[in-house]
């Protein structure tokens, strides 16, 4: 009994432990090749659960550990509210747990060894799909995400986004665990990954990818960090002087972060001369971000601003996603104390409308597509931009909140899937860091500037044409993923319809031979006693 006790609390505590584990193939750490092994102590302890009700409070713990891994930064916010956050969210991964010990357990035949490398995989999305909605915190620390610095990872990205990425890398955990643990099993996993090499190798031959065609020199403005009663209007300066150094180097396009202007250039008139002095002084349109109350309107909008040298261009994109806690709580009625004890939002934003494509003054070679800040995690919203013909994603970010942490690492890392994805260059942009830039196949075109820079850095970033997978179908991963799954619930709902019906049969008595009339050689039915 107390050898029984012992171990379940062991396994209580390796659970979350193990699910924690993927953190480490995200920046800083970015052990990217850790992404391929990361899940296997985890399935290990799932396949060996004594049953489902262990199987699903492990997978539960493991996802709760996940969570808080990948947002532990979020701490200095949120404090003591980012475990039940965790505990909530760690719930989405019980199914996928549950489907472990099913498909894993105990000695699985080939047939259903060769299942569990495509059914455990797809049912891996269901809890990245899940919490991806952006009024669970959106796709931050999605698996596939790790790898957005392995050329042939980017390129699988191309064809099925980050999601046909996140399939490969559980692919591959999932026939490390039987290499390691099932023995029968061994000849499904050499086949699968063989065939998990083998697609990738494909698609790096014979995916396609857009044509590099003209540039655009594009400069970011970093001010750093900047703290203090006056913080908005020293940024305000730092930017303008960091702005002018530019003069001379011939940038299409200057790039300020978010929340870089603190008021509305509709009810400041001073500050949109400045904007269109240094857009003239510099001899190209600036990007800047207003986080202010809109003068048109009610509320508080952040929004994405194109200024010219005679001002302010018309082009404005507001913000559609908002970052819960941060910039709006959920349910303010009942969840509104969590601004006493954190720092989450007092006033909630307002959300924008629709996406905007921005062009560029002159020969119309450059059409901006503008997200901020954590819109870039979401693969739907740069896809739609490029659809509508943007040639530059631009996220204009500010992690200084979070600055010294994993998060602004984390965030630039996003770029690189997006831009990959789609097939165009995107700029990621920030007030402290850190800011980058990458090509149309997701490559790093240059070093990132640092947390602690203050500068202005002018990058020559190449356009392209044409069409990736990914841009044309979209998230068809998801769908098939969702079509194994219920293929197999169909299949054992079946199976479960048919051992019922079978059981059923068995249980029922047979019934009474019919008792026929003895008769006479008459044929008179014979009387009793006769």
């Amino acid at each position: 009994m107390q050898s029984d006790r012992t171990r379940w609390w062991w396994r209580a505590v390796a659970a979350p432990v193990a699910g924690a584990l993927p953190a480490l193939a995200f920046p800083a750490p970015a052990l990217w090749w850790w992404a391929y092994v990361a899940l296997v102590p985890w399935m290990l302890l799932l396949r060996t659960a004594p049953s489902a009700r262990r199987a699903a409070l492990e997978g539960w713990l493991g996802g709760l550990g996940l969570i808080l891994a990948v947002h532990h930064w979020l701490l200095p916010s949120l404090h003591v509210f980012l475990l039940p956050l965790a505990a909530l969210l760690g719930l989405l991964w019980i199914p996928w747990a549950l489907l472990v010990r099913r498909l894993l357990g105990g000695v699985p035949p080939p047939g259903r060894a060769a299942a569990a490398l495509v059914l455990v995989p797809a049912g891996w999305l269901l809890p990245e799909l899940a919490r991806s909605w952006q009024g669970l915190g959106g796709p931050w620390g999605l698996l596939g995400a790790s790898q957005w610095q392995v050329p042939a990872a980017l390129r699988v990205a191309s064809v099925g986004g980050v999601w046909l990425v996140s399939l490969l890398v559980v692919a591959v955990n999932c026939a490390v665990v039987m290499l390691v643990a099932v023995r029968p099993a061994r000849a499904p996993a050499l086949a699968g990954l063989t065939g998990c090499a083998v697609l990738t190798a494909a698609v790096w031959w014979w995916a396609p990818q857009p044509e590099v065609s003209g540039g655009l020199r594009v400069a970011v403005v970093q001010p750093g960090l900047v703290a203090g009663p006056q913080s908005v209007e020293q940024r305000f300066a730092v930017g303008e002087r960091l702005t002018r150094e530019l003069a001379g180097q011939r940038p299409d396009l200057v790039v300020w972060g978010e929340s870089s202007v603190g008021a509305d250039l509709a009810a400041r008139p001073d500050l949109a001369r400045r904007l269109a002095a240094l857009s003239a002084e510099v001899s190209a349109p600036l990007l800047v971000n207003v986080d202010a109350r809109r003068s048109d309107r009610p509320g508080i909008y952040k929004s994405s601003v194109l200024v010219g040298p005679q001002g302010p261009t018309g082009d404005r994109y507001d913000k559609m996603r908002l970052v819960p806690f941060g910039e709006y709580i959920p349910a303010r009625a009942a969840l509104g104390w969590v601004t006493s004890v954190g720092k989450a939002a007092g006033e909630d934003r307002h959300r924008g409308e629709a996406p905007v494509l921005m062009t560029l003054p002159g020969d119309g070679r450059g059409r901006i597509g503008p997200l901020v800040c954590f819109e870039s995690a979401f693969p739907d919203m740069s896809r739609h931009l490029v659809r509508e013909g943007a040639d530059l994603l631009v996220a204009q970010s500010a992690t200084s909140t979070f600055q010294n942490s994993w998060a602004p690492a984390q965030h630039a890392s996003l770029a690189a899937l997006r831009a990959a994805e789609n097939g165009r260059p995107m700029v990621h942009a920030t007030l402290t860091g850190t800011s980058a830039v990458y090509g149309p196949a997701g490559e790093r075109l240059a070093a990132p500037l640092a947390a602690s820079a203050s500068t202005a850095a002018v990058y020559d970033v190449p356009l392209a044409h044409g069409t990736t997978l990914y841009t044309r179908f979209g998230d068809w991963p998801v769908a098939a993923a969702l079509a194994a799954l219920a293929g197999y619930g169909a299949y054992r709902w079946a199976g479960a319809a048919g051992a019922a019906g079978a059981a059923r049969r068995l249980r029922k008595p047979a019934p009474a031979p019919s008792a026929r009339s003895a008769r006479t050689a008459r044929g008179w039915p014979a009387r009793p006693g006769r």
